[in-house]
């Protein structure tokens, strides 16, 4: 798999720069979370980062560099949101309900 030299803005990563995997598609993914383990033993923090546009290039409309910036208000919970599922933090349905 290829992988990119990205830089990290802001947060505990700030001016650091890692390799990233990137997708089928050449780009890095979304959003970059790094577990952060705990000295005493409880649950990892999660940070999370978020894709922005690093620069252009020479050519009109390509974005070859990407950027990961900090996001401090972001929920570190991930995964799929299925436009059938149902919201976090929301009463579960009962599919077996008719409602009658």
């Amino acid at each position: 798999m290829k992988s990119q030299d990205t830089p990290f803005e802001g947060g505990p990563m700030d001016g650091r720069v890692l390799p990233v995997l990137l997708g089928m598609t050449g780009h890095p993914p979304k959003t970059y979370r790094i577990p952060v383990p705990d000295p005493h033993g409880g649950p990892p923090t999660v940070l999370v980062y978020r894709r922005v546009p690093g620069g252009r290039s020479g050519r009109v409309g390509l974005v070859p560099r990407w950027t990961y910036r900090y996001d401090p208000q972001a929920r570190p919970g991930g995964g799929l949101a299925w436009p059938w599922s149902t919201p976090r933090g929301g009463p579960a349905r009962n599919p077996d309900d008719t409602g009658g």
